[in-house]
């Protein structure tokens, strides 16, 4: 069985790696990690304040964050099962639900995984939910973890 997790760093994403982590899975089966990191749009020319180094600046700490979640995810899911299944990490510049749609597709999982930050209409609205489009379009089975959310997620 293939899983793909897809992280972000949250609680809730940490709920949905701990999923995975307590239940027993087919022999063989392969973990895939992947974070998907977005930047902002570049600056229009009003913005000439900027330093001209700003978005690679934003790029890397993108990067180096979100290669940290995936590490931390790997080591989680790693100590769970040992050396039993083939777990690896991803990262990848991008949309996250277009990101982990075509790595699902790409790599032909079986199962995605993602935590979901349990937004209400209006919040989904603005910020969109990943969950909800990964479930609405994937073409494997999707499974959304769903969390308690924090006091300082509740603000």
């Amino acid at each position: 069985m293939k899983i793909l997790l897809a992280v972000d760093g949250s609680s809730c994403s940490d709920s949905a790696i701990e999923e995975i982590a307590r239940r027993p899975w087919p022999q063989g089966s392969e973990i895939k990690v992947l974070s998907a990191f977005e930047l902002p749009l570049p600056p229009t020319p009003e913005a000439w304040a900027i330093p001209p180094d700003y978005f690679e600046e934003l790029d890397r700490a993108a990067q180096t964050n979100s290669r940290s979640i995936v590490a931390r995810a790997v080591e989680r899911l790693k100590s769970a099962f040992g050396n039993s299944f083939v777990i690896e990490g991803e990262i990848a510049p991008g949309t996250p639900r277009m990101i982990i749609l075509d790595e699902a597709e790409d790599w032909g999982a079986d199962l995605i995984v993602v935590g979901s930050h349990g937004y209400r209409a209006w919040e989904r609205f603005l910020l969109g939910s990943v969950s909800q489009a990964v479930v609405s379009h994937a073409k494997c089975s999707v499974e959304v973890v769903h969390c308690r959310p924090t006091t300082k997620e509740k603000n």
